[in-house]
């Protein structure tokens, strides 16, 4: 039987990178419509919406459709999967469906 070998030191670990901040959601709507109040993007589809214009966009395979808001103040999106997908948003006062908006243009 050979005799146990001496355990080796462990190397102390090496310094981590900081993290870095994400990029900075690329603009893709008009000049006209300026700062979005809230953005984002889910399974190919980008939204941005505008409070003081009272307009959402939706970009969906690189088309864009414009939306009148009314009072909404979306600030998050979801999809439905089943059945097609629909887009749901999220304001003040609820789940906000893409068929109650006008769409404008």
């Amino acid at each position: 039987m050979e005799p146990m070998k001496p355990m080796k030191p462990i190397e102390p670990m090496k310094p981590m990178e900081p993290m870095k901040p994400m990029p900075a959601m690329e603009k893709w709507w008009p000049d006209d419509l300026g700062h979005a109040s809230s953005s984002g993007s889910q399974n190919n589809v980008r939204y941005a919406f505008f409070a003081e214009k009272h307009r959402l966009l939706i970009e969906e395979h690189g088309s864009v459709r414009t939306y009148d808001s009314g009072g909404h103040q979306i600030n998050g999106v979801s999809q439905q999967q089943s059945h097609g997908q629909s887009l749901a948003f999220t304001s003040e006062t609820g789940v906000v469906d893409l068929d109650e908006l006008k769409q404008v243009s």
